[in-house]
């Protein structure tokens, strides 16, 4: 069988190898220039030195003749060294702390093996050992990606399947060894130069891709999100009740609604001032995200008013607000060194199967809410199936009427 490097004997090696550092040169002050840009996303200066310096270590290992006297084990400690500057990037982009062991991991696995003179010895052996080095650093580059959940499912399967089939095509070669398909070690490394020039503008698409997702992301939090509470807005919260709704409709399975309101807020905000009221709001929201679970859907429907919804039923649910009303006693007591003693009141409805609509049903949890606050506040009431609302103002179908229908990219269950 005819190898791959009689295959490519007649290739220009040393111009493919040219052309592979330029591109990464290229592509690497590419990323900076975008850092330069946009100082707050660090992950692009990890990235654009991460390419630099692996162009500069392909354009080292093969050079002619090196105008200063360089270790022959150099080239490969930056290529591993910009491989875990890649992974690095993409932690510090997805909010994720560095690992410096993951920078430099690699080289001194390297430089351990290079230690051993039957493997120093053997250029094919070495070749094999960098190449399962970069193979696992392209998988773990893969698995960050793929784990990130904040992202779309497109750019995720799309970031995850490039480093994949990257790591893929330099693992190869470990098992292929042996049937010579590489023939001499020029055939090696004109599909190395090959694979890491497609490889590294691939990834530079990924990158953009990503950064474009982050913006999107940004956006569409910044539509939904209470400022003040980094809990939902109440457009978002009917969008995001809306789709509950109906999934568990289809399954016949119940949705549970907990209304909740800050005891004596308002006697708060005289008494010490808006800011101790802000702050309160605040720490209550911080308790409900801490009590309850992250797929609940909770929002901040105006005021010191708050709703939540959760695809469970009135026994669980009242569990779950006695668990909200005495965490918040707790955290309530002092806020900051001010004694503030601030509480809630909690009123909970639910509809077995998710057949009754949601302005009855908020109607309902606003009588209840009504009740415990006229029973004594810092309770939990649950409606009765006929209760209805009492006191005036806006009732909850005005308030839903008076909402637009929110864009289906603005949906998403659960809260920031």
């Amino acid at each position: 069988m005819q190898s791959l490097g009689q295959s490519v004997g007649a290739v220009d090696i040393s111009a493919i190898v040219v052309t592979s550092s330029a591109v990464g040169a290229l592509l690497g002050l590419f990323l900076i220039i975008i850092w330069l840009q946009e100082r707050d996303t660090r992950a692009f200066a990890w990235w654009g030195a991460a390419y630099m310096i692996g162009a500069s270590a392909i354009a080292l290992a093969n050079a002619p003749r090196p105008l200063i006297a360089m270790p022959a084990a150099l080239s490969g400690v930056l290529i591993f060294i910009a491989c875990g500057m890649v992974w690095n990037g993409v932690r510090l982009f997805h909010g994720r702390p560095i690992l410096l062991s993951a920078t430099f991991g690699g080289a001194f696995v390297w430089l351990m093996c290079l230690q051993f003179p039957q493997l120093a010895a053997d250029a094919g052996q070495d070749r094999v050992i960098g190449a399962g080095i970069v193979g696992a650093y392209t998988f773990c580059i893969a698995w960050e990606l793929w784990r990130e959940r904040r992202k779309s499912l497109f750019s995720r399967a799309g970031a995850f399947a490039v480093p994949l089939m990257h790591a893929a095509m330099f693992i190869a070669p470990i098992s292929l060894r042996n049937y010579n398909l590489f023939g001499s070690h020029d055939g090696w490394l004109v599909v190395f130069a090959l694979e890491t020039m497609i490889y590294s503008v691939g990834a530079a698409f990924i990158v953009l891709l990503m950064v474009k997702d982050h913006h999107v992301q940004v956006q569409r939090t910044a539509a939904s999100t209470d400022p003040l509470t980094g809990l939902l807005n109440r457009r978002a919260f009917f969008s995001c009740t809306a789709a509950l709704y109906m999934r568990q409709r289809r399954a016949a399975k119940p949705v549970t609604l907990m209304m909740f309101d800050l005891d004596k807020f308002k006697r708060i905000n005289d008494t010490f001032g808006h800011a101790m009221g802000d702050e309160i709001l605040r720490l209550f929201s911080a308790t409900l995200r801490g009590s309850m679970r992250a797929d609940d859907i909770i929002a901040r429907l105006g005021g010191e008013e708050i709703a939540a919804i959760v695809p469970a039923d009135e026994d669980t649910t009242l569990k779950i607000a006695e668990r909200v009303r005495a965490n918040f006693q707790k955290a309530g007591t002092l806020v900051g060194d001010i004694a503030v003693n601030s509480t809630v009141s909690i009123g909970v409805a639910s509809t077995a199967d998710a057949s009754e609509a949601i302005e009855a049903l908020m109607a309902r949890g606003d009588a209840a809410l009504y009740r415990a606050k006229s029973g004594g506040r810092n309770r939990v009431c649950a409606a009765a199936p006929d209760e209805v609302a009492h006191g005036a103002g806006e009732t909850p179908a005005a308030a839903q009427a008076a909402v637009p229908p929110l864009a289906p990219d603005l949906a998403f269950s659960g809260h920031a």
